[in-house]
């Protein structure tokens, strides 16, 4: 069965920490994937970096792993910049560590070392996988499809300078658009906290649907339900 029939309908989590965090340690990213995989069932992940993709592919061959790369620090000016997968040499590293899927960011903002993003589709191609676009408009994904990418994520909804004034909730509309007019193998990602928000986006024509933190940040679900303390 090919990838994207395995991925049809499924939900994708997306697994990753900050260097800065206690759950970035080698050990526990493994106690959670083993959790996520045998104790949840769960067939493909989203993972960053090498040493994460590497582990887990190596452990369990038969789960999908999206490998991208992100910088060990978010900078301050992250909706002006490419950071998610930016150059041919990071899908190099996280190819090499044995990613299915390469993400990378698809927005129309200039990428670093003045790489275009035919540069970076055509080296995956030639490394026979498969290239999925994490956009933030429906023109992005038009593009990433007239380019010959096999995904199109709404990744980076809300989270560029033409987006930011978005709503914070999950893009049902763009995933919506673009199911209507592009024959494209399309993810939902973003904002995803409630089980009735994942159903949601499978209506609104997504094929698959990522989720990260609403399982795998602590930090912030306990922060979500400190909430209702009182005194707040």
């Amino acid at each position: 069965m090919k990838i994207l029939d395995k991925l049809k309908n499924k939900i994708i989590i997306s697994l990753q920490a900050m260097p800065d965090e206690p759950l970035y340690e080698e050990n526990c990213i493994i106690a959670f994937a083993k959790s996520l995989i045998d104790l949840g069932g769960v067939k493909a992940l989203r993972l960053a970096g090498a040493r994460d993709i590497r582990n887990i592919k190596s452990m369990y061959p038969d789960c999908i792993v999206i490998g991208i790369t992100k910088p060990d620090k978010i900078p301050d000016n992250y909706k002006e910049l490419v950071y998610i997968t930016p150059n041919i040499s990071d899908c190099k590293k996280i190819i090499e560590a044995g990613a299915d899927i390469i993400a990378l960011d698809a927005t129309m903002r200039k990428r670093p070392n003045n790489e275009t993003l035919e540069d970076l589709l055509k080296y995956i191609k030639e490394n026979n996988k498969l290239a999925m676009a994490d956009i933030a408009t429906y023109e992005e994904a038009k593009n990433a499809y007239e380019l010959g990418f096999d995904i199109v994520s709404t990744t980076l909804s809300g989270y560029t300078i033409e987006t930011q004034n978005k709503p914070n909730t999950p893009d049902f509309d763009l995933v919506k658009k673009i199911k209507e007019n592009l024959d494209i193998f399309t993810i939902l990602e973003g904002k995803i906290w409630e089980k009735q928000e994942a159903k949601k986006a499978f209506e609104f024509g997504a094929d698959a649907v990522v989720i990260g933190s609403a399982v795998t940040r602590p930090q912030l679900i306990a922060k979500r339900f400190r909430e209702v303390e009182k005194g707040l």
